[in-house]
């Protein structure tokens, strides 16, 4: 079993009293970490708040961690029961074998369903960022009515034209990698840290917390760093026939959906938003982080917080879900029950 590491240690800031005081009173509220079993994988999670509260259910981006959000999630457990978890083959989540993204769909259901998410009167609420977005809409495809909606947090959507010169340029779309190429193993941290890098690459606005996040992107074996993620994650198909559905799929999908994105977002731009609009999304609220690009947790966390936050208590106040609802979703949370 996976050993709890602290959030702050010397190895990423020598001096911890330079870290802004909002950050470590979010690091110390109350959580629980462990770990559920879903589809025979182990998949790890960090839980704040009462479970009796209206819940929430978060997730990472591509290569990422759930700790993305653990100076985030803080900020909403007063009022609110919120899970992160680490998606298979990331984190600290053991990897699933041939983990494509219906498998990750089912195993965000199988998240929900396992904490208890489904349990109360108002259906969970999905905020996921960047790949995690698309896992989030292939789990509301798999089971329309076991979420109240889901907040898109900086997903790649660009129209065909813009994916077209994307591409030309050369670039692989995001996520591309070998499976089979094994992690280079480092002596030391520093040298692990100086390979650190954001995809796509940007500066971030509070460069501390970039330092955060690779540190626990990493662990030690023995007296060598290694990657956390699974080289299999990239086993996947990542075809660019995808990335073109991607915008139609986010309109077709069922339940409420809203955006928050970095203004200076290279993934999610001003055309981005005219063509949800064009796509048939008017009523799907966009709202811009000033001066945030794709990684907008680690650019302007506060503000990042407090846009989830007002969409979640906007949505809290319309959901008029019974509680005999969600039992129905307890019990079968993929609505299967009945098919042929």
């Amino acid at each position: 079993m996976t050993e709890t590491v602290p959030d702050i240690v010397q190895e990423w800031v020598s001096d911890p009293s330079v870290l802004p005081d909002w950050f470590v009173a979010a690091l110390a509220v109350p959580r629980e970490e462990g770990f559920v079993t879903v589809d025979g994988v182990r998949i790890h999670y960090f839980r704040w708040g009462n479970p009796a509260a209206p819940p929430v259910l978060m997730t990472h981006g591509f290569l990422s961690h759930a700790r993305c959000f653990a100076f985030i999630a803080p900020f909403l457990s007063r009022d609110y029961h919120i899970v992160a978890y680490d998606l298979s083959g990331m984190g600290d989540s053991d990897v699933r074998p041939d983990c494509d993204m219906a498998a990750r769909g089912r195993e965000m259901i199988g998240v929900a369903n396992a904490l208890g998410l489904f349990g109360h009167a108002r259906k969970p609420i999905l905020v996921a960022h960047s790949f995690g977005s698309a896992v989030a809409l292939q789990a509301l495809e798999l089971a329309p009515a076991a979420f109240a909606g889901v907040i898109i947090c900086d997903m790649m959507i660009l129209r065909p034209s813009e994916l077209e010169k994307y591409w030309s340029n050369g670039r692989s779309s995001p996520g591309s990698g070998d499976p089979d190429k094994p992690h280079r193993r480092y002596p030391d941290y520093a040298s692990a840290r100086s390979r650190f890098v954001l995809a796509p690459p940007q500066p971030v606005g509070e460069p501390f917390l970039m330092d955060y996040m690779a540190y626990h992107a990493l662990r030690r074996q023995g007296a060598e760093w290694v990657w956390k993620f699974s080289p299999a994650v990239f086993r996947r198909d990542n075809s660019r026939r995808l990335w073109l559905e991607i915008g139609p799929r986010l309109i077709a999908a069922p339940g409420r959906k809203a955006i928050v994105h970095g203004e200076q977002s290279q993934l999610f731009t001003p055309d981005s938003h005219l063509y949800v609009r064009e796509l048939g999304g008017e009523d799907i609220p966009i709202i811009a982080i000033p001066d945030a690009q794709h990684h907008l947790m680690l650019d302007q966390p506060l503000a990042f917080a407090a846009a989830l936050r007002a969409l979640i208590e906007e949505w809290s106040k319309g959901d008029g879900s019974m509680r005999a609802a969600a039992a129905d979703v307890r019990r079968d949370p993929m609505g299967t029950a009945g098919s042929n």
